[in-house]
């Protein structure tokens, strides 16, 4: 299918979804998380003797899920400026929105992107974060 992206410098897709598709000038992002390429670990995640979540560090996460965002933005030819809409789930608005918004403010710094952050009970996979991007890129970009 046309104008679909995947890469392997960002972690696989979890479901049936490619990592970006293209349509015309826009570029959607499917949602990202803050697994690692190649192991699929979490960055903070921490658990008990029974491999049980006790807990996560969102800093950790925030700096993977907007590196893993980078990544499949430079497959698509895109780059960080050609954001122009973040939608950001949030598992736990109350604990992490200001570290999150912190380091937000300090990736997306000259980006005029819009920005929407929802607090959600949870995600498909043990993250706190992921991260959904669209991009308008140049008609050149392969």
């Amino acid at each position: 299918m046309s104008g679909i992206v995947r890469t392997d410098a960002a972690p696989a897709p979890v479901g049936a979804y490619p990592h970006a598709r293209r349509v015309g000038n826009l570029l959607f992002l499917s949602g990202v998380g803050p697994r690692q390429p190649g192991s699929d670990a979490i960055p903070g995640n921490v658990h008990d003797a029974d491999g049980r979540l006790i807990g996560y560090d969102i800093e950790a996460q925030c700096h993977q899920v907007f590196a893993n965002v980078r990544a499949v933005l430079e497959a698509s030819g895109a780059a960080w400026a050609d954001l122009v809409d973040v939608t950001v789930f949030l598992t736990d608005m109350e604990r992490d929105f200001a570290a999150y918004n912190r380091l937000y403010a300090e990736y997306f710094a000259g980006v005029d992107a819009c920005r929407t952050t929802l607090g959600i009970t949870r995600l498909p996979t043990p993250i706190a974060i992921e991260v959904k991007c669209v991009a308008a890129i140049a008609a050149s970009a392969p």
